[in-house]
């Protein structure tokens, strides 16, 4: 599958999580295979005032590459800009947000509110795309729809594609369904068979079988994967191992508290021991999950404010 000027032997993604993917994050699932990365969604609006936590969110690694960097808001003239401004970062192309369903974003017009008015979908495209050129590709994640009423994924795919959109992502849910099942996957084939650029599914991959259903089910060029990467960033692997029948990746408890180290250490470096105590906690709660003793230690984890404390908990969760 190719976006842009890059060709992605097995594409295997990593959603953009708010909160979630921030650089220490995507190093890891960097490391276990994922193919291509999305920053944390970025406010346009931000990025125009030159917010400084706004400009931290959007630094993307050379290692990380290739890395899109994901928009969200609802003008044209706003997004064309910020896109233009993201050209600063190096990303590998810039993504629209028309799927994040939370009431705080949908509320304002922005995320998944867009797919209310597919002819805005299509004008906001257009403007990024002609104030970045050929710079770098402008893709979109969108969902299904609104609503069950009102599933247009179909509509607002082509008038993205019109507008010069080089790939598109479908969550296969409505915003209102939030992050709750049943998966709709059957649209995601329909938005495959209405488009000719190349058609990212997601939604509900938690396991490598899950992402081969779903490129054999819907016909999708590729997958991506959100909450199924959390405390697993070993998935990407297993699913590419799967794809080539390889056996899959041996995943130990010395090999995921290492990782979990690592993962650790590039929070402190990133942002100081204080502020990623507080962000790796859910980490350590993702990765321990299902483990003797987890709810016990994942209280502890909650309640760990430096960092020996919470790497105490790691150890206890791992130990063999």
């Amino acid at each position: 599958m190719k976006i842009g000027n890059i060709t992605y032997k097995h594409p295997v993604f990593l959603a953009p999580m708010a909160g979630v993917t921030d650089k220490a994050f995507r190093y890891i699932c960097k490391k276990y295979g994922a193919q291509g990365l999305t920053t944390e969604m970025i406010s346009s609006r931000a990025l125009i005032y030159n917010d400084k936590n706004t400009v931290k969110l959007a630094q993307i690694t050379q290692y990380e590459q290739p890395c899109a960097l994901q928009l969200f808001g609802n003008n044209p003239e706003a997004m064309a800009k910020a896109a233009y401004l993201a050209l600063n970062y190096k990303p590998c192309a810039i993504d629209v947000n028309m799927g994040c369903p939370t009431p705080k974003i949908v509320n304002n017009g922005d995320g998944s509110a867009l797919m209310k008015d597919p002819a805005l979908c299509g004008k906001i495209v257009s403007a990024m795309v002609k104030e970045v050129g050929s710079s770098v590709p402008v893709t979109v994640k969108m969902r299904i729809g609104y609503d069950d009423n009102s599933i247009n994924c179909t509509e607002v795919a082509k008038q993205c594609e019109q507008a010069g959109a080089s790939a598109i992502t479908v969550h296969a849910r409505t915003t209102k369904q939030m992050y709750s099942p049943p998966t709709k996957p059957q649209y995601i084939s329909l938005v495959k068979n209405s488009v000719s650029v190349p058609v990212i599914g997601n939604g509900d991959i938690y396991t490598p079988a899950q992402a081969l259903e779903m490129l054999e089910n819907t016909g999708c060029d590729g997958i991506m994967i959100g909450r199924g990467a959390l405390g697993n960033p070993y998935i990407f692997e297993n699913v590419i191992r799967l794809l080539e029948n390889k056996p899959p990746l041996q995943i130990t408890n010395s090999l995921i508290k290492s990782d979990i180290t690592e993962h650790f250490n590039l929070l402190i470096e990133d942002k100081g021991e204080f502020t990623a105590v507080r962000e790796a906690r859910k980490h350590v709660a993702w990765y321990i999950k299902g483990r003797p003793g987890s709810a016990a230690l994942r209280d502890a984890a909650n309640k760990a404010t430096t960092a020996q404390a919470l790497m105490e908990c790691v150890n206890k969760a791992f130990e063999s």
